[in-house]
């Protein structure tokens, strides 16, 4: 994908600016982490959230940014984030267009599309973001609601990333 394939602009309810552009964002970091959601009712969405969130300064020191993407509207963010308090954006996707962008997976066909709970499936892509670029890393398609990579994984994929 090239830059312009990965960059984009989404309503922003957690911390950072409102809207966030990815590739302005992305000129303050060595890396960046995306969680693509399910949807709002998705526990372990919201688990792997609390999670990140508790370790969220292990990103810091490496440089790297977490930015979760709801296909949801700004509203419901907005409940995410004042009851997780996460140090990190939290964007509203509502019509799953960067979700598209970035082909987060989904299953059971027409049906699966037609509700994100059922099809929508999790996604984490971390994004080389140095010598002021956006270059897809690694990308991590989940086959089921909590097929995700474990944090200590995405924390080893940016160390081998920033290694290199």
């Amino acid at each position: 994908m090239s830059i312009a394939q990965l960059d984009f602009e989404l309503p922003n309810a957690g911390s950072g600016p409102d809207p966030l552009s990815l590739g302005a964002f992305a000129a303050d970091h060595d890396a960046i982490v995306l969680l693509f959601q399910r949807d709002y009712h998705c526990g372990n969405c919201k688990a792997q959230l609390e999670d990140v969130a508790e370790r969220y300064d292990e990103f810091a020191d490496r440089n790297a940014a977490v930015v979760s993407i709801l296909p949801e509207p700004k509203a419901r963010a907005r409940e995410w984030q004042e009851s997780f308090e996460l140090p990190f954006p939290l964007l509203a996707d509502p019509d799953t267009e960067v979700g598209e962008q970035y082909d987060q997976p989904t299953r059971f066909g027409a049906l699966g599309e037609l509700h994100d709970l059922v099809g929508r499936m999790p996604q984490t892509v971390i994004l080389d973001t140095r010598n002021d670029a956006l270059d897809a890393h690694s990308i991590h398609e989940g086959d089921s609601p909590s097929d995700r990579p474990s944090i200590d994984a995405v924390l080893g994929e940016l160390d081998d990333l920033l290694a290199a």
